[in-house]
């Protein structure tokens, strides 16, 4: 084996360990939030959650003497970018609260699907008519654990198909984000997303806010505090070896998500999830094997 070589695959292995770790954070999170949801309202998790995200995120973004203000931070695409963070926390912080953690985790799934579907079609990226048939064997994944006009339909199912919507337009809008903006400004104002997010749901949920009591307020704690590990480790796993080889171990979050909804909150894990569950994976999986080989093509 040659060094460089030898080399590409360590990074590769610090890589995955790095997006495991992160899909591992992403999972917690949603497991403080659900928790919390039991005496908090919806809307005051999104704004309270949201603040502490922000204010971490802003206080990392002044310790490395990033100005926490810029034009580029009101350009067209972080306009974008702010909206469908917004749709895409609201509707599946919605999702995880009110219908089973392991369904709303494997349709989220679907992202990556959605994203490949939307670059072809906004930023005119070439996708060829396998990995187009790819894609609308996820969807059908979605759809086979939604089961619309099966008897066990319910439109609260509909929620973790918005949210990944939601957080599919929002990856889009980041890859138009101007380059100046940091990682660090991108969580702030994707945190302060969540923020609006929360206000704008208060005026519909019509609920008053109650005072959180510790065990509520250790679960928002914890919520914050693995959102923004989440986060970090995500970044740190894109930048440490290959994307192909990294992005695959986005999945895991479904090993997690699933497991801490069944051992924690005792949900029953149907035929319709994991089949859907495998329609979404393994079209995930050949989307990236195919990009990985037209990419070696060129």
């Amino acid at each position: 084996m040659t060094p460089s070589i030898a080399t590409d695959s360590k990074a590769n292995l610090v890589g995955s360990l790095w997006m495991v770790l992160a899909m591992a954070a992403f999972a917690v999170e949603d497991v403080f939030i659900k928790a919390a949801s039991q005496t908090l309202p919806v809307s005051q998790i999104l704004i309270l959650f949201g603040l502490g995200g922000a204010i971490v995120f802003a206080g990392l973004a002044v310790l490395n003497r990033e100005s926490l203000f810029t034009p580029d931070v009101v350009s067209r695409p972080m306009r974008l970018r702010v909206f469908f963070e917004i749709a895409g926390r609201l509707f599946f912080v919605l999702a995880i609260t009110l219908t089973p953690l392991s369904s709303a985790t494997v349709i989220l799934q679907a992202t990556p699907l959605v994203v490949v579907a939307g670059a072809a079609l906004v930023f005119d990226e070439k996708v060829g008519p396998r990995r187009w048939v790819a894609i609308f064997i996820g969807l059908l994944g979605v759809i086979v654990i939604v089961r619309p006009g099966s008897e066990s339909f319910s439109l609260l199912s509909l929620l973790a198909v918005l949210g990944m919507l939601g957080f599919a337009g929002r990856d889009l809008a980041s890859r138009a984000a101007p380059a100046s903006l940091s990682a660090s400004i991108l969580g702030l104002y994707g945190f302060l997303s969540v923020v609006v997010a929360g206000v704008l749901f208060a005026f519909w949920e019509a609920v008053p806010f109650v005072r959180p009591d510790p065990v509520a307020s250790a679960c928002l704690l914890g919520a914050v505090l693995a959102g923004v590990a989440a986060y970090a480790s995500l970044m740190k796993a894109m930048r440490t070896g290959e994307v192909s080889a990294v992005t695959p171990f986005r999945y895991t979050r479904l090993l997690f998500g699933i497991g801490f909804g069944v051992v924690l909150f005792g949900e029953d894990i149907g035929w319709s999830v994991l089949l859907g569950c495998g329609l979404i994976v393994l079209s995930g999986l050949f989307i990236l094997w195919r990009s990985k080989q037209t990419t070696g093509q060129a």
